[in-house]
């Protein structure tokens, strides 16, 4: 089978630019919807937010434990409550809060993780959210949710203000192209399809798709190897229908995450496939367990070969394995 979508770049809006413009238009329309954030309007690109929405908005300051905790409240007396900061501390500062007043209380707040994974680049480690991922899926009744590219981000944005559950969303800081501009289908819990191959499955998260979408068209270009591209964008709940039908129908799997390689998507999988019965060569590609290097988002990710080129390369050296 060869791709069936159009690779193009058709779009150079950031994943948190699409976020802030829903929200504007969904508060427009709804008086309920609060944004709640930690001196984060600016990289939130919240600012028009707080100009048109002055009553819809609360700055809580550098406190992300109270961040949490008013929109709990707020959630608890009805309000669509939305709290967003960096998720390197959103996910590590309110914990705590996140997993009593959020997750145990079942208050439905959309917990807004930006400039997460590496985006942050050389700010280094501490503003590096690695281990988000890890770190909510131990936790029980959360939602989440990392958008690969704009269509992603819009619907995720939309169905997050409908639902009643705790959820959190992951976004990045660089502009994401579409990756199939026909696409009018998303669902949470629900995987993507966005290319077709049987000789493998490529199964990504976020900011991740795109280059593994690359590298998929390098295999089949260069290879005559045919891979399945997946945006599994919601690890909590996990799509394991479409991951058992991939561990039938491919001959391998490859999942690709901006997270730490311990507790994320990779795992996710690994843990399912294992516990059915599933045995299929398999490799996660995500951070190593140790401190970055320092760089760019896009140089921190070539040097752990999250890239076209590292993709493919470690495609070929696990179809060898068969």
């Amino acid at each position: 089978m060869g791709a069936v979508i159009d690779n193009e770049v058709v779009t150079t809006r950031s994943n948190q630019d699409v976020f802030s413009g829903i929200l504007q238009e969904l508060a427009a329309n709804d008086g309920q919807i609060v944004v709640v954030t930690s001196d984060s309007r600016g990289s939130g690109k919240l600012v028009p937010f707080g100009q048109k929405f002055p009553e819809q908005i609360v700055e809580i300051g550098i406190a992300e434990q109270n961040l949490v905790g008013v929109a709990a409240g707020l959630a608890s007396a009805g309000k669509k409550a939305f709290a967003v900061s960096p998720a390197c501390f959103l996910t590590a500062r309110a914990l705590e809060q996140i997993k009593n007043d959020v997750a145990y209380s079942d208050n439905p707040v959309r917990l807004v993780g930006i400039s997460a994974g590496v985006s942050y680049g050389p700010l280094g480690t501490t503003h590096h959210s690695l281990h988000d991922f890890a770190v909510l899926r131990a936790i029980n009744n959360i939602i989440i949710v990392a958008p690969a590219d704009n269509f992603e981000t819009e619907q995720a944005a939309r169905l997050s203000a409908k639902i009643n559950k705790p959820i959190y969303l992951r976004f990045g800081k660089k502009p994401m192209p579409l990756l199939n501009p026909c696409e009018t289908s998303f669902e949470f819990g629900k995987g993507r399809i966005v290319r077709e191959g049987d000789d493998l499955a490529i199964i990504a998260n976020g900011e991740t798709v795109y280059p593994a979408l690359q590298a998929a068209e390098k295999l089949h270009h260069e290879h005559g190897i045919n891979a399945t591209v997946v945006s599994m964008h919601t690890i909590k709940p996990l799509d394991t229908v479409l991951l058992a039908k991939l561990a039938i129908d491919t001959g391998a799997i490859i999942t690709v995450e901006e997270h730490g390689v311990y507790g994320g998507l990779g795992e996710a999988c690994a843990s399912y496939l294992l516990q059915h019965g599933y045995k299929k060569p398999f490799k996660i590609m995500g951070i190593p367990d140790e401190y970055t290097v320092t760089g760019s988002q896009a140089e921190i990710l070539n040097h752990y070969h999250i890239s076209k080129d590292g993709i493919a390369d470690a495609a070929i050296q696990l179809l060898k394995t068969i």
